[in-house]
């Protein structure tokens, strides 16, 4: 009886570390897979803080105006000016979406005085 004890013992032991063995090459992997996953965004940010900057060169004021200038013939583009925007009250706004109809009754002509419609 005691030696069979020994041997499931033993074989617990090996089962645990087996597991202890599978559980930390599994970590590892996830680890490897979050620091490639920070690698990405921190390139992502890189990159949006060019294109952010990329944006703001040429949408500066002074080169806009000069586009506007230069393809006037062409595209008959104007400065802006502060009247050549209008008011508030004059923008015209859609009108709001009737709300859909959830429970619909049923109303039918040919239902007689006192008989409920089937």
């Amino acid at each position: 009886m005691r030696g069979l004890l020994y041997v499931f013992s033993a074989l617990i032991v090996m089962a645990l570390g087996y597991w202890a063995y599978h559980e930390n090459y599994t970590t590892q992997t996830s680890i490897r897979e979050v620091r490639s996953l920070h690698r990405e965004i921190g390139e992502a940010h890189e990159k949006l803080g060019v294109l952010r900057a990329e944006w703001a060169y040429l949408n500066r004021p002074d080169r806009l105006r000069d586009l506007a200038e230069l393809n006037f013939d062409r595209l008959g583009l104007l400065p802006l000016m502060p009247d050549g925007f209008g008011r508030v009250d004059q923008v015209t706004f859609p009108p709001e979406p009737l709300f859909p109809v959830v429970n619909p009754i049923e109303v039918s002509s040919d239902a007689r005085a006192g008989e409920e419609p089937l």
